[in-house]
């Protein structure tokens, strides 16, 4: 990559709208551009770089691994993989996991697994209960659970068997499902992610946990973005006390190297049999490596402690500072997974911020996004306060 402000790709498809940076190293919470500017980095590769960059732990463990093997076919067993699968089963309160590589393929599994319990039920046309502002990919089927318009513009005929309902409205979801014998399955984020930071509140995720149990459908809970310890629990489900049937996991699982996978309990998790589903990469040794020891340092460095408590110390200093502030609709999240929504598209500031050495995202059009590495500090969360909070304040006054 050529040391130029404005990188230039022209042999990459324009898939991405970049914002014209290209960055060279990392170290912690921070990362370098081949010009040598420095960047505070609350986006964490979109909530993938759970230890940071360059963690002293994390980069000799993959070298030791990418020495040994990097890949074997899945026809043979490669006992890291059950060893991570153990850890998962352990933290989640549930029985087995499939692995493959990407949120995207974590979902389409997800919804497999719907499809293949209503079939095993009798049922020929199974359907899912899927939500409003929801993200799950870009798969056609996984863009059809999607709640997002914009992303499925152009992309039809759409994959039929969703039934869409709102948030936080459990009328709402027995209404669209009352009388109708082919629903298998409900599948929801904890938070939502891409859709604007979204929580499911407790008392709501308790309340479909309930009526999955009633008319034995499937509760599928959607933690790519947010679990992984981001909330401060290992998956944000865990704050209303509940266990799904079906749990999609990636981004933060193998920090950066690329791993996703589904846990799922009793009721799920023998609906695969041999030849149902596979997946050239899923399980392979290095990114199984990569999930170890991320959990392993997670444990050791006390992250979920430090997630819930640098969340809590940023999104206070947020609120504090800028709910007085007229244009400023909420800020809300839980850990280090924070948005601040304001009342008019805001996209400009992803480059303000950037100027100002502060990476992070926005998104649902309004929504200003920090998914930072799990090993910020309260002293970086500060900083990402005092820089965000003036641009968001001099956005919101010129377009007053």
């Amino acid at each position: 990559m050529p040391h130029t402000a404005t990188p230039v790709e022209p042999h990459v498809m324009t898939t991405y709208g970049r914002v014209p940076i290209a960055l060279s190293h990392g170290r912690g919470s921070r990362v370098w551009d081949v010009n040598g500017k420095s960047y505070l980095d609350a986006l964490g590769g979109i909530a993938v770089n759970t230890l940071g960059h360059a963690h002293p732990k994390l980069v000799p463990a993959l070298q030791d691994q990418i020495a040994k093997m990097i890949h074997i076919s899945n026809y043979y067993y490669n006992p890291a993989t059950e060893e991570l699968a153990r850890m998962l089963v352990e933290r989640s309160g549930m029985s087995n996991v499939f692995f493959c590589s990407t949120g995207l393929e974590a979902n389409e599994a997800a919804l497999k697994l719907a499809r293949k319990f209503g079939h095993d039920k009798g049922i020929a046309k199974p359907e899912i209960v899927v939500y409003e502002k929801a993200f799950h990919g870009r798969s056609i089927a996984t863009l059809s659970a999607t709640g997002n318009p914009k992303v499925q513009a152009g992309f039809g005929p759409l994959v039929e068997g969703f039934i869409r309902v709102p948030v936080n409205d459990i009328e709402a979801i027995r209404k669209a499902t009352a009388g109708n014998p082919n629903v298998v399955a409900v599948f929801f984020e904890a938070i939502q992610g891409e859709g604007g930071v979204n929580p499911m509140t407790p008392d709501y995720m308790q309340q479909v946990r309930a009526l999955c149990d009633a008319n034995d459908w499937l509760l599928m809970i959607d933690e790519v973005q947010c679990g992984m310890g981001r909330t401060g629990k290992w998956f944000a489900h865990q704050w209303a006390g509940i266990t799904p049937d079906v749990m999609p996991l990636a981004k933060g699982l193998g920090s950066g190297v690329p791993i996703g996978a589904v846990v799922a309990g009793p009721k799920a998790a023998h609906i695969f049999a041999p030849g149902n589903h596979g997946t050239t990469f899923g399980g392979n040794p290095l990114a199984v490596r990569a999930g170890l020891e991320t959990i392993r340092i997670m444990e050791e460095d006390g992250l979920l402690a430090n997630a819930a408590q640098v969340g809590l110390h940023l999104q206070t200093a947020l609120v504090t500072q800028l709910m007085h502030v007229p244009g400023v609709k909420e800020v809300r999240g839980k850990g280090l997974m924070i948005g601040v929504e304001l009342d008019r598209p805001c996209g400009v500031l992803v480059q303000r911020c950037a100027d100002a050495g502060l990476l992070l995202s926005v998104t649902a059009d309004s929504v200003v996004r920090m998914v930072p590495p799990l090993i910020l500090t309260t002293a970086e969360a500060d900083e990402i306060a005092a820089t965000l909070v003036p641009l968001i304040k001099a956005f919101l006054a010129e377009q007053a």
